[in-house]
């Protein structure tokens, strides 16, 4: 009996990168504000509420990469060359930020110098990957299952409209993860970040919304035609509802909620996403089927994820349950 395992590597896949944008998400964000904060002792907590849990963050994106490259090679073979120099330049700024976690403590007078690539490395993996984002969208020339474009195609207004948005909404994760995490002065400045950068969050997801399904026919037939409006007219409402909820949590000096609020809105997008490009892999040339390995290799390779998965899950849980509640002072690799 043959087992269709292309919708379990999907979902892998899916949950893989949706992991990742949520959790490595906020300590980008993390990131990209610490240039901004009020003082010194100001950056030790930020870097002390992220510093037990960054790293293992970083083990859904690569469990989402692995599991594309196993599962649907053909689609791997696309994306790649298509998309090397974002990919690239996310994965320098991913390692300046990581080096920068090890170094700013024992760099004594060059700490500043460490902070800016702490910064920098953020914000260059956080726009990076929303250029990927657009891009995927956007759709990639393909001649039979091979990439036709050029090294360049990544440079078009879509992608970098998206890369600025990630920005804020990563931004807005952080702002919001270090409401929930920190106390006092820090906490009244991330909430005040956290109000301006939900502004901007919520202009480019209308913008992005309204972009999207006037680049392909499919994408605007499956949002507006009838009954599909009426259907999928939740997504929109919820949106619109978890935005309110952030602004208001935030405004009435809540903790948890404009985290929960903030994650709630990137899953709300990631679902508009899904339902617009589903069951494609490669937009608009490979369905998931199209670019699946062998049954043989999915089985194999599903075997050992299928083990592998509930570890992760349990450790992930575990190591939040551990560094759960207000950051401290004399906490973490900000410690003096």
């Amino acid at each position: 009996m043959n087992i269709d395992l292309v919708p379990l590597w999907a979902g892998i896949i899916a949950l893989a990168v949706f992991m990742y944008v949520l959790l490595d998400g906020f300590d980008l964000g993390v990131g990209m504000l610490f240039g901004f904060a009020p003082d010194e002792s100001a950056r030790d907590l930020m870097m002390a509420s992220v510093a037990p849990i960054w790293d293992g963050n970083e083990t859904w994106l690569v469990l989402g990469s692995m599991g594309l490259l196993a599962a649907f090679p053909a689609a791997f073979a696309v994306l790649m060359p298509a998309l090397y120099f974002p990919i690239l330049v996310m994965l320098i700024g991913l390692v300046f930020r990581g080096v920068a976690f090890e170094f700013r403590v024992l760099s004594g007078t060059r700490q500043g110098l460490w902070n800016r690539a702490f910064q920098w490395g953020s914000l260059a993996a956080t726009y990076a990957q929303g250029v990927v984002l657009g891009n995927y969208v956007q759709g990639f020339a393909v001649s039979g299952r091979e990439f036709a474009g050029t090294s360049l195609d990544w440079v078009r207004p879509f992608p970098l409209l998206v890369g600025a948005g990630l920005v804020y909404g990563y931004g807005l994760l952080g702002a919001c993860w270090l409401v929930l995490k920190t106390e006092g002065h820090l906490q009244q400045w991330a909430r005040r970040w956290a109000l301006r950068l939900l502004v901007g969050v919520l202009a480019f997801i209308a913008m992005v919304s309204i972009w999207t399904p006037f680049m392909q026919e499919g994408i605007y037939r499956r949002w507006f035609s009838w009954p599909n409006t009426a259907l999928l007219a939740p997504v929109p409402l919820i949106t619109a509802g978890l935005a309110w909820w952030a602004w208001s949590s935030l405004r009435k000096g809540r903790d948890a909620a404009p985290f929960l609020a903030a994650l709630g809105l990137f899953a709300m997008c990631y679902l508009g996403l899904g339902i617009s490009l589903f069951p494609l892999v490669v937009p608009y040339a490979l369905t998931l089927h199209q670019a699946a390995a062998a049954p043989d290799s999915q089985v194999f390779l599903g075997l050992g994820t299928l083990f592998l998965l509930p570890i992760i899950l349990m450790y992930t849980g575990w190591s939040y349950w551990v560094f759960r509640g207000k950051v401290r002072a004399d906490a973490g690799y900000g410690a003096h």
